[in-house]
């Protein structure tokens, strides 16, 4: 049995959005960063291979070979004779010379190395190049390139040697940076993945929280009616002879129970965005006078002073948010055991709906018009409704105190240009 509540499956939901929609990113930014650090990985490769070809083709042709005699004049005044990569150029086991060594010692090398390197190149007569270590343990890499005489025969090896130090450490840095980017990169993707997540199933959450709200208004101003209806229908079978007189407070608890449900099903369709106004031009005077005379006003005297006025509104909803402020007057707007006076006012787009009550309290007026709340001992889900409808047609609903006493409600519309 699935004890999660539909609330606890679409928060899950949210996660698992959250977490497929990070997965995927991370995956692409890590194969990402890997071609990145590759990339820079072999462009420093290549920067070393470039300085020492550089070297060993320059050196190769300053190196002047006659008859057995090899002459080291241009390579002595060459500027790469002083600077880094280093080079020798060594007999590698061909008739033996002096061997020439660059000024510059940018890294300590083993002679025996050098040796090695350049009688593998004169013996093989090609280019011979690599990683080595030096002296002191660095890594450095190699190029041994043969030389040729005029009859194309290897006489010697020039051997360059550059040090991998500084390109090693620039790559250190650029992979540490491209990690610590991807990692920020892939916490912000994953909060924007949450946001992104939360905005994809708002619109589930939020008819879900309408239909948990239509739920709960619907148990909330029901409870009392059905309570009542029962009595009054348990009062009538223990007491036939009282049927007559109960019956008629019967059909009016069964009517105001109808109309609960209806504002419970408009209140929850303009929640949700699904009711459809039907805009039209309306005098608002004639709409306000047709509904005090088709309403019942037994207990209660009510009275209307209308100039006329024409808005552009949905004439059932109107009818419906001036029909609950007409309600509300007559049902709570009078004091215990007297008699509800009423006055409608309707000039210039505003309705206002005045009464002799008790009034309301000032620092509960705001919340008079959220459901469930009111002051007067009713669901407020009358007054939610008006507020629906004023904020529907770009209008307000206000309350205040009249110096006399009572409570007035000011609802306002947009007064047509037409």
């Amino acid at each position: 049995m699935n004890t999660h509540s539909s609330a606890d499956r679409l928060r899950r939901l949210r996660w698992t959005l959250t977490a497929l929609f990070t997965v995927m990113n991370t995956l692409g930014l890590v194969v990402f960063a890997w071609l990145l650090i590759a990339e820079d990985g072999d462009q420093g490769e290549e920067r070393i291979d470039a300085a020492l070809t550089q070297v060993t083709s320059s050196v190769s042709r300053q190196v002047a070979y006659d008859d057995g005699t090899v002459g080291f004049g241009l390579v002595n005044t060459d500027v790469l004779n002083d600077r880094c990569p280093q080079f020798a150029i060594l007999p590698g086991g061909a008739p033996a010379f002096q061997p020439h060594f660059s000024r510059a010692n940018c890294v300590p090398m083993s002679v025996q190395l050098l040796n090695g390197l350049a009688t593998e190149a004169v013996k093989t007569g090609k280019l011979v190049q690599g990683h080595q270590k030096a002296s002191n343990g660095d890594m450095v890499k190699v190029r041994a390139e043969p030389l040729r005489d005029g009859d194309g025969k290897t006489f010697a090896a020039v051997v360059a040697v550059q040090s991998t130090e500084a390109e090693d450490s620039a790559h250190t840095t650029f992979t540490l940076l491209v990690i610590g980017g991807t990692v920020l990169l892939v916490a912000i993707l994953g909060f924007a993945g949450h946001l992104l997540s939360g905005r994809s199933i708002r619109p589930a959450a939020a008819a879900l929280q309408q239909q948990e709200v239509l739920l709960a208004e619907t148990a909330h101003d029901l409870r009392t009616p059905v309570a009542a209806l029962r009595a009054l229908a348990e009062t009538a079978m223990a007491n036939p002879a009282q049927s007559a007189e109960l019956l008629p407070r019967t059909v009016r608890l069964a009517a105001r129970m109808g109309g609960i449900i209806d504002d419970l099903l408009v209140r929850a369709r303009l929640a949700a965005g699904v009711e459809q106004l039907s805009i039209q031009p309306i005098w608002l005077d004639q709409l306000v006078v047709g509904i005090v005379e088709d309403t019942a006003t037994e207990n209660a005297e009510v009275t209307v002073t209308a100039a006329p006025t024409k808005v552009n509104a949905d004439p059932a909803l109107l009818q419906r948010a001036i029909g609950n402020l007409l309600d509300n007057a007559m049902r709570y707007g009078r004091h215990p055991g007297s008699k509800a006076f009423v006055h409608l006012t309707v000039a210039g787009g505003t309705v206002t709906v005045a009464d002799h009550g008790p009034g309301i309290d000032t620092a509960l007026a705001g919340e008079a018009f959220d459901r469930f709340a009111s002051t007067g001992g009713s669901s407020g889900l009358g007054l939610s409704i008006v507020r629906w409808v004023a904020q529907a047609h770009g209008g307000t609903l206000a309350v205040y105190n009249a110096d006399e006493g009572g409570a007035i409600f000011e609802l306002r519309f947009p007064v047509s240009p037409n």
